[in-house]
């Protein structure tokens, strides 16, 4: 497999579209689609930028309970359950940025870092862009006080009973991340 050109087809502010021609492995020519957050850099090579986006796993301590968010996504026409998310700002660290959505989108105090991942990527079929996930402990009362005009959010505490209850309720959307971490709080009561 080999990458000949990369081309940039849109130019938006936070999501493009791009064209990437390529040979595949028995030598045929092939282009593919994809969208992109950050485009490739200079080298076509993605691994070497850092993550677009921040995804909290919260805790909530003193309630003892995992914290999702409930958030209309317009893409689906509907409500998604999903985590407290954002992209990061320029100059932003992960961790920054985790706090900073955390509370935007919940009103919640990031307390403690549990873990971090590095970058990792959730549909790279159709796109480039990745995600760190920060696992952490957090504390407050729930608030919308304060999403954008944009956002729709409402906040959810599961305790591990609901959060098994919510996995069995039919026809709901929920983001493939946020179904695996409640699906694991679930069962073992742990994240």
């Amino acid at each position: 497999m080999q990458i000949r050109q990369i081309r940039k087809l849109t130019d938006l502010r936070h999501l493009n579209l791009f064209t990437i021609q390529y040979q595949d492995k028995v030598g045929k020519d092939k282009i593919w689609t994809y969208a992109s957050r950050s485009g490739p850099n200079d080298s076509g090579d993605t691994r070497l930028n850092p993550p677009d986006a921040v995804v909290v796993v919260p805790y909530h301590v003193t309630e003892r309970k995992l914290v999702i968010i409930k958030e209309f996504r317009v893409v689906l026409g509907g409500w998604q359950y999903g985590f407290p998310a954002g992209l990061l700002d320029p100059g932003e660290g992960v961790v920054q940025a985790g706090k900073r959505e955390l509370f935007e989108e919940t009103g919640l105090h990031l307390t403690r870092v549990l873990t971090r991942s590095p970058a990792v990527y959730s549909s790279s079929g159709m796109t480039d862009e990745s995600v760190s996930l920060v696992y952490a402990e957090c504390e407050g009362t729930p608030s919308s006080a304060h999403t954008e005009d944009s956002e729709d959010i409402q906040v959810i505490m599961l305790c591990r009973r609901d959060a098994g209850r919510l996995l069995e309720t039919p026809d709901l959307r929920f983001d493939v991340k946020t179904w695996l971490v409640v699906k694991q709080f679930a069962d073992h009561g742990v994240l």
